[in-house]
């Protein structure tokens, strides 16, 4: 798809206007005329503040249609959206506002003190605008916008050091939406549901760009909610759903009655592994496909995808490359045979063009001939599916012997009671690492760490079992609601 996410927007408002686009549930829906010139006015107020285009901007707010209006106001002006994660906390988003150059952040009523005193941390210069509905009314900017210009910086979750500044252009983030258009067939007869913060590529690409890309629309709540999340569906009829597998388990375990939706189509999962008894349960329960894919920050999300049914989808794999190539390489990165397990690489264009500022990251990153390190281990069968094994840096070794955690996670999740886990490595002397594992359990549960260990002796074996396995009432999660494992080794190191 050529042009820029403006040229897209002013497409579809030319040749659908009247078709809602952003819906907020608890009050009245934009179309796509209403988006396109609201975004144009707040990117002409932003030229009126002699902020060149390219700068970055940064927007810090909940979910909700305000916030996709501000995100693609500042796009349209050809200004650098500067994604805040609201949950990274005070020191982490005074880095980002001083790593990114950030000249404006848009902040709401409800986010504006925690801005205020990561500002006051940094030495950043940045101006603190609360959002309000005059902002939108102003004459368009008449900024020339490319896809080959910057249009996102978004910060990886840095569960190691500090977070890395993914750059991606208009090109990559048009990609991010039409890959998962292609993969689910998405027209726009389709509405999804937004369940992911827009800080988080999956929420911004998938839930925001394949809409926008398809000609769909998307409900926006403010967050995501157990009790409001079937009756958003039901009230708006929405077709579709993207969730991460931590959503899946706790819409598994909550005990609310079901019926059926008639609207709905399929659910998606992406950014972490599903186990594959997770998704038979759910799948059972809701009588909804759930189609797992894979995506990553630095590919404007969706690489791998599932097909829809009657397609065949292979349960515990996040699927085949669409809209990219994906291959698995070996130690020299070339690609490997087969059912080889190798570290998965990609290549398209949804791939970032750099790490802002970090010249040495984006060499280890990127090779010469634009393929993309993923840092996953996975293989690939004999019809291109692909299966992640698990990361390069997460990896446990046991006496020698590779572990991946993703063998321990999937043996606890058979328990009923489980709805998080993750395996992590602790020092050993005998061994130089050793298994441990947290869990989250379901409300009342009697599951205790004997019956856990003999359980996952008996699925995997004594050598890969866990020593001991830590009851949580949370695990730590980051933005896309992803398992930090190292921040749990952390958890469990601090408390021995």
């Amino acid at each position: 798809m050529s042009g820029s996410v403006g040229d897209v927007l002013a497409a579809r408002a030319t040749e659908t206007p009247d078709v809602p686009f952003l819906i907020d549930p608890d009050d009245t829906a934009l179309t796509y005329a209403q988006v396109a010139a609201r975004a144009g006015g707040l990117a002409g107020w932003l030229a009126a503040q002699d902020i060149a285009p390219g700068d970055s901007v940064a927007w810090a707010m909940p979910n909700g249609p305000t916030s996709a209006l501000t995100l693609l106001g500042i796009l349209h002006g050809g200004y650098l959206a500067t994604a805040i994660n609201l949950v990274a906390g005070r020191d982490i988003i005074a880095y980002v506002l001083d790593h990114s150059d950030a000249r404006i952040v848009f902040v709401t009523e409800e986010t504006e003190p925690l801005l205020t005193e990561a500002l006051a941390q940094s030495s950043s210069q940045a101006r603190l605008i609360r959002v309000a509905l005059d902002l939108f009314d102003h004459a368009p900017s008449a900024a020339k916008v490319t896809c080959e210009n910057d249009a996102l910086l978004m910060y990886t979750s840095g569960t190691t050091g500090r977070p890395k500044g993914v750059t991606l252009t208009h090109r990559a983030l048009l990609a991010g939406g039409e890959n998962p258009t292609v993969a689910h067939a998405l027209t726009p007869a389709d509405r999804a549901l937004c369940t992911l913060p827009l800080y988080h590529i999956n929420g911004l690409c998938v839930t925001i760009m394949g809409p926008l890309v398809s000609g769909g629309s998307v409900v926006l709540p403010p967050k995501f909610s157990v009790q409001r999340f079937w009756p958003l569906i039901r009230e708006h009829r929405a077709t579709w759903f993207s969730v991460v597998p931590t959503q899946i388990s706790y819409l598994l375990h909550d005990e609310t009655p079901f019926e059926a939706i008639p609207s709905l189509r399929f659910g998606r999962s992406a950014s972490a592994p599903l186990s594959p008894d997770v998704q038979t349960a759910f799948e059972a329960r809701f009588n909804v496909p759930i189609i797992e894919t894979m995506g990553l920050t630095e590919t404007a999300a969706q690489i791998l995808s599932n097909p829809l049914p009657p397609g065949t989808r292979k349960v515990g794999s996040p699927g085949v490359a669409i809209g990219n190539e994906v291959m698995i390489a070996d130690k020299a990165q070339a690609e490997a045979p087969r059912g080889t397990e190798g570290e998965v690489l990609v290549r398209g264009p949804n791939v970032m063009r750099c790490y802002r500022a970090n010249p040495q990251a984006t060499a280890e990153a990127l090779t010469p001939d634009g393929w993309l390190r993923t840092g996953d281990l996975g293989r690939m069968d004999s019809d291109g599916y692909v299966t992640i094994t698990g990361r390069l840096k997460e990896l446990i070794i046991k006496g020698g012997e590779n572990i991946a955690p993703r063998e321990v996670d999937e043996a606890l999740y058979t328990h009923a009671d489980v709805i998080e886990a993750a395996a992590f490595a602790c020092p050993c002397d005998l061994y130089g690492q050793r298994i441990e594992a947290g869990v989250m359990l379901a409300k009342g549960s009697t599951a205790t760490e004997a019956v856990l260990i003999a359980l996952c002796i008996e699925r995997i074996g004594r050598f890969k079992a866990p020593d001991r396995v830590h009851v949580f009432p949370e695990l730590p999660k980051g933005p896309s609601g992803k398992i930090q494992r190292i921040k749990l080794a952390a958890l469990v190191l601090e408390a021995s």
